[in-house]
């Protein structure tokens, strides 16, 4: 039972219990002193209470330490969520115990992101950086608080609507086509994005005992949203399923996800295309679909969004194709 006392005019509540060590705080209220008490009593019932002594001696770079450990192996995509964690552990802000962690050192870490990357990436770093302290708080008894939640974000960036026009897809088709030591899977990768609409995660993952080329079909058993999808395969992707180059592994395009990246990097530059990125490819097969699909309902399907209103940002009409529609 907690002791409650009056001491140089304000009230002193002590919880002493036997495994813990004593919990001693001071209030202007008696009230407040109670309620404290209580709460300290109940984590303690449950086993979930730390002293806030060994808050003060946990550094946030530990506790993302554990969490690239023990959290992040779980995930789909992962290494990029590990690549996120290593950069937060080099910021300085990483060098502050969970208790001394304030809204405004997070606020000072957000601006100096801002001078370096895009709000879009600065908020990726606080949403991770939020669901590591929540998980520290939820799963293993961190008593500090999550200054995340009083921090303000950035304005989210507009959604992308870069397209490649039939010009500026011949300069990047050009600059895959294999030559000397280039990856001979980059350019039927990128042709079959085009095609299919599908994101670089999937075609990665894509592997031969799953297409079905009879049936024109490729099962994805996992996807960004967590759930199965069939891919419906052209005349135009068999063709290009049919060439590419076979190896003892079981994926189609045995390429590690950070040399594609760089290999994709190299050949827009040569191509004059330094604003690409791989996922504008998703953006303009979408787009090129929908003049076969005009149904949004089976669009969606090939595309595998859930939402109509997600649709939305890779699908890129052309103003003038549909004033010539309206006539």
């Amino acid at each position: 039972m907690a002791s409650i006392r009056e001491r140089s005019g304000k009230w002193q509540a002590r919880v002493n219990r036997t495994g813990f060590p004593a919990e001693v705080k001071s209030f202007e209220k008696r009230s407040e002193a109670q309620r404290w008490a209580r709460t300290i009593e109940a984590a303690m019932d449950r086993g979930a209470h730390q002293s806030p002594a060994e808050a003060n001696e946990v550094l946030l770079r530990d506790v993302l330490e554990r969490y690239m450990a023990e959290v992040s192996p779980s995930k789909r995509g992962h290494l990029d969520e590990v690549i996120r964690i290593r950069f937060l552990q080099r910021a300085k802000m990483a060098g502050y115990s969970m208790s001394k962690l304030s809204p405004e050192v997070v606020a000072g870490f957000r601006d100096m992101r801002l001078t370096a990357v895009g709000a879009g990436a600065v908020i990726r770093d606080l949403s991770l950086l939020s669901s590591v302290i929540g998980h520290a708080r939820r799963e293993w008894g961190v008593t500090a608080s999550n200054p995340c939640t009083l921090v303000r974000k950035p304005p989210t960036p507009a959604g992308r609507s870069r397209v490649l026009n039939a010009e500026e897809e011949s300069r990047l088709i050009a600059a895959l086509e294999p030559q000397g030591r280039r990856n001979p899977w980059m350019l039927p990768v990128v042709k079959l994005a085009l095609e299919t609409a599908m994101r670089r995660g999937e075609l990665l993952a894509l592997q031969w005992r799953n297409i079905d080329l009879g049936r024109q079909t490729a099962f994805l058993p996992t996807t960004k949203n967590g759930k199965p999808r069939t891919v419906p395969l052209s005349s135009a992707a068999v063709s290009l399923l049919n060439a590419v180059p076979r190896s003892e592994c079981a994926a189609v395009f045995p390429i590690a996800a950070q040399t594609l990246a760089a290999a994709f990097m190299r050949a827009r530059t040569r191509a004059g295309l330094g604003d690409l990125r791989f996922h504008d490819l998703r953006h303009t097969a979408t787009s090129r679909m929908a003049h076969k699909l005009p149904n949004v309902i089976e669009l969606a399907s090939v595309t595998g969004h859930q939402t109509i209103q997600m649709l939305k940002r890779y699908y890129h009409p052309n103003a003038e194709e549909l004033a010539r529609k309206l006539g």
